[in-house]
Formats: C-alpha cells, structure tokens, sequence
C-alpha cells in the first residue's frame, strides 16, 4: 500500500495503512484464500507527487507484488498509476477523487474515456462532492459565497464542480481565490472576503491549509460557515482550528456507524490495538485492501484451487467483475468507479464533526 506516512497528512495515511494491514490479518487468520498467506508492505509518499512514481516503481520491481491499495491524494495518483499501468498492476484507491483517474482528462467537457485498465476505486469523485455541496448550502438558503481552492488536483476539481452547480442552482459567486497550500497567513484574503458580504466561503483543499484560514476568517469577524470537501474532514482540522464550529464538509460515502458491517469494522480495529483512529478512509482502506483479496480467491477458484503464474496479470480483470458486501457497503466497480456513490456532510458542532445528512449523488 501507498500513502502519506509522515507530513501534514499522516493521520489520514496512517488510518489507512492500518486498516490494510487489518484487511490482511483477517483473511489470513481465517484461510480465507486456502494455501495463500497474505503480506503486506507500506510505502510512504508523504502526499508528495514526485514520490508517487518512485513509489511505483519499487512497487513493479518486487516480483511478489500482486496488487497496491492507494495512493491516498489524487495528485500522488497522477504520478503513481500511470506506472503501475503500462506495468499492468492494479491498485484500488480508497481515497483518490479525481474524476480524470477514471474518466480522462477531458472528463468535464463530455469526452469520458478511461485512460487505466487496472486502476479502481471504492469511493466517490469529486465531480459527486462540489455540486452535492453546492445543493445543501443553497437549501440551507445561503446565495452568495466566496471559493478558493489551493491549486491541487481535488481543490481544483470540487471548487470548479461546486462553482458549475451553484451558478446552475441561481447563487452568485462573490470572490474567487488560489492559495498556495503551504501558506498560512490569510489575513488579506479574510478582509476580502468580509467585504465581499459571502454568506459562506467554499475551499478546496486539505485541513493542514483550510484550518488556519477557517480560524482567520473568525478572527477577522467573518462568521459564516467555510465548507470543504473530504480533504478537511479530519480530527487535525479541530485540533488545528479551536474555533471550527458551524464549519461545513461533505464525505464521500456514509458513517461506518451506520451499518452492523461497518460497526463490526470499528470494532475488530479497536480490538487490534491501533493507536492511529482508522479515520474515513480506514473502512473504504479495508475495502480496497479486501477487494484485491476476493480477487485473488476468485482466480484461485477458477484455477484448480491454486494461484496461476500469472496472477498479477489476470488480477485487473478480476477486480473488474468483483462484487462483495463491505464494511461501507456493497463494493462493485463501473469503468473503475465505485458502484456505490453516496455522501454525508458533516458538521462541526461542539468541537467534533457530527454526521448532518446523507444522500445520493444525484441531484
């Protein structure tokens, strides 16, 4: 598996590697893949792009290697899936949202063509989460808000999804604005944004930025909520951002508290002893991790009850035709995307984000 290990990240990167792991002890201790002993090795990418294919490319070279759960960021993933596809190994990512992973890069024009055979993921895009935000701020009776974004790959793509659906729904877009993401004083852009009478501010980006512009904003006395995408949906955006209340994120997918199978998860995580919350991604990590699993059961079955020579090979079509109950849910694949596509926006309400609704990505 790949993800940030270390940096501003590692709690969500840290979450993922354990629930993998998880995935792995689990299957081994129940034989679930009779003769097949599961191993897993964790590489860290630090959410560093440069590192993606470096990553990848100790990933190819390791003849034992049958498959990759990650990247985490979807600008790791630009860097590490094109390697690990002319090389013709699979990986599910349980975190990447860049629709172009899957759709291409002229994805948002209407020209849809997958460019990765072997690439997979168990959650959403954000081509979902911008316009499901831009639906509840305007039910919520907001008209006016102000965007920024951090120039990062899902920043990007949820600011411009947001941006396309509120012009669509009738709101204004009051401001707009490009951050760098290693910047942390936002105090012209508060006064800004004050100014411009924005009844909520959108930002596209991760929590390591979106904190401290949330608390400047409330320093400045701009008292509207700001809204992100999964990028903030972290305990580090709280703990970084004490005055964080009535802030806003939307989630792709839905609480592992709301199914048995996704309580058991929890559950069998905190008996293992994990000192790092599995966080989000820690359940669609197990997914993805468990998804190659029954892959590889799937072409031992269909081989005699043993692995061919070359299961790397056959492993992306396997997962292709995959279909299994999960801990978040049932786990398929269309053209690479996830089946099933739902979302929750969360609030922060007392200091911690409390689930505030559910629903399907269609508008």
């Amino acid at each position: 598996m790949d993800a940030p290990l270390s940096g501003g990240l590692a709690s969500m990167g840290t979450g993922i590697r354990n629930s993998a792991e998880l995935a792995v002890r689990t299957a081994n201790a129940t034989g679930h893949v009779p003769g097949v002993t599961f191993e897993l090795t964790a590489l860290d990418d630090g959410a560093d792009p440069s590192k993606g294919a470096v990553n990848a490319t100790r990933f190819v070279s390791d003849d034992k290697l049958v498959g990759v759960v990650g990247p985490l960021n979807s600008g790791v993933a630009r860097t590490l899936v094109p390697v690990l596809s002319r090389a013709g190994v699979v990986n599910v990512s349980p975190g990447n949202t860049d629709p172009a992973l899957t759709l291409g890069p002229d994805w948002a024009t209407g020209t849809r063509a997958r460019p990765y055979s072997t690439y997979f993921r168990t959650v959403g895009t954000d081509a979902d989460q911008g316009p499901f935000a831009a639906r509840y701020l305007h039910g919520a009776g907001k008209t006016k808000i102000y965007v920024v974004d951090d120039a990062s790959p899902h920043g990007t793509a949820v600011a411009s999804g947001l941006t396309a659906e509120w012009k669509r729904l009738g709101g204004t877009v009051v401001g707009t604005e490009r951050v760098d993401p290693a910047e942390r004083d936002f105090a012209g852009l508060a006064l800004r944004v004050r100014s411009s009478g924005a009844e909520a501010v959108y930002f596209g980006g991760f929590y390591d930025t979106a904190a401290p512009l949330s608390q400047q904003l409330k320093q400045a006395g701009v008292t509207v909520p700001l809204m992100g995408g999964d990028g903030i949906l972290d305990q580090a955006y709280l703990t970084g951002n004490p005055r964080a209340d009535g802030d806003l994120a939307t989630q792709i997918g839905v609480p592992a508290e709301e199914s048995a199978a996704g309580r058991d998860f929890l559950a069998r995580y905190e008996k293992a002893g994990y000192a790092q919350p599995p966080g989000w991604y820690g359940p669609y990590a197990y997914d993805a991790t468990w998804a190659l699993i029954e892959a590889v059961k799937d072409l031992a079955k269909s081989n005699g009850g043993t692995l061919p020579g070359d299961t790397r090979a056959k492993l992306p079509r396997a997962v292709e035709h995959l279909a299994f109950d999960g801990v978040t849910g049932p786990v398929a694949f269309d053209g690479g995307d996830a089946v099933d596509r739902r979302l929750t926006v969360y609030q922060v309400d007392d200091g911690s984000w409390q689930a505030r609704t559910t629903g399907s990505s269609a508008p």
